[in-house]
């Protein structure tokens, strides 16, 4: 129980992670930082949404176009934000094409890179935690 605790709140620091990364870099992608609820809103809808979506979208792709299997993280990616974007209470907001294609392949590479890197710092230590 403790290991999936941990393995959701890194999911849920990921998606912070990426899309502040998205908001700092790319002009068009911000968030709205004056109403930090409005952040948080946004990131637990889009970790929600990003772990939801993936496992469907993979198991419908795989039955039906084995070929686009590679593109689920994206498309689940570009998904959650369309939606955590529609919800008006929600502090994010997206300008333009360039800013959701763009802001799509940051916010999933460090989604990615951040789901890859962390969970072995954490995991490791509760292991080691357990082990004393």
């Amino acid at each position: 129980m403790i290991t999936f605790l941990i393995r959701a709140a890194i999911f849920v620091v990921s998606a912070a992670l990426g899309l502040i990364v998205a908001d700092l870099i790319l002009p068009g992608f911000y968030l709205h930082w004056n109403d930090w609820w409005g952040f948080v809103l946004a990131v637990v809808i889009f970790a929600v949404l990003q772990s939801v979506l993936a496992p469907w979208l993979f198991k419908i792709t795989r039955r039906h176009a084995n070929a686009l299997i590679g593109g689920i993280g994206l498309v689940s990616t570009f998904v959650a934000l369309l939606i955590a974007v529609i919800v008006p209470a929600a502090g994010i907001g997206i300008d333009g094409p360039v800013a959701w294609i763009i802001g799509t392949l940051i916010v999933w590479l460090v989604t990615a890179l951040a789901t890859w890197l962390l969970p072995p710092l954490f995991i490791k230590k509760r292991v080691e935690e357990r082990r004393s």
